[in-house]
């Protein structure tokens, strides 16, 4: 019996990436790598594994409506998804993808059965969106929150909205640096994102 296979989506350094690759073996096997930046480190992770790889990038989508970006953005996703049916995964995992997917990409997903998760720095409901350590630092300096962490969540429409799969809880520390948070919550997603994998294939079988 095959390993069920995972594409994995990324954006930048892959260290979430890397934990998925060093945990590879009785659960699953990662199939594929995509980025869409060409400079992303963890490409390098991924041919490093012999994993094979590809680039998906907007810049093409922009020129070819350079007038529309929601045109462009529209065809790089409706693109993306075909491009991940073709790699029949069974599940994808963002892991650090730091591009919107729109139902352009994620219906037809769906229709095909295949499945997203995303890995958020941040509880659910706390932070969606971008900088979301950034913005739970500033929020405990004002004494609004006493923790954050991270979860693995199903992609939906909604950005970080959709239904969590595994949460994680960070207690903050008043002595510590932006720097240090960011350390400590890059650790605990390592473990999160391997986790919550594991979880989401098991939902599936």
């Amino acid at each position: 019996m095959s390993l069920p296979s995972i594409v994995v989506l990324i954006s930048g350094s892959g260290s979430n990436l890397q934990a998925l690759v060093d945990n590879q073996g009785s659960d699953y096997k990662i199939s594929h790598v995509i980025s869409n930046k060409k400079a992303a480190y963890g490409l390098e992770r991924a041919a490093k594994a012999s994993i094979p790889t590809s680039i998906h990038n907007i810049v093409p989508y922009k020129k070819r409506h350079p007038d529309d970006v929601s045109a462009a953005r529209a065809d790089f996703d409706k693109e993306l998804a075909q491009k991940i049916k073709e790699l029949k995964p069974d599940l994808v995992v963002c892991a650090g993808w730091m591009h919107i997917l729109s139902s352009e990409c994620l219906r037809p997903l769906r229709e095909a059965g295949i499945p997203l998760i995303n890995l958020h720095p941040a509880l659910p409901g706390a932070f969606d969106g971008a900088h979301a350590i950034d913005r739970a630092y500033d929020a405990f300096q004002k004494g609004e929150i006493t923790k954050t962490g991270c979860m693995i969540h199903w992609v939906i429409e909604e950005v970080d909205r959709g239904e969590p799969l595994l949460i994680k809880e960070i207690e903050m520390k008043k002595e510590e640096s932006l720097d240090d948070l960011e350390a400590r919550i890059h650790s605990v997603e390592h473990v999160a994102i391997v986790e919550g994998t594991k979880m989401a294939l098991a939902h599936r079988a």
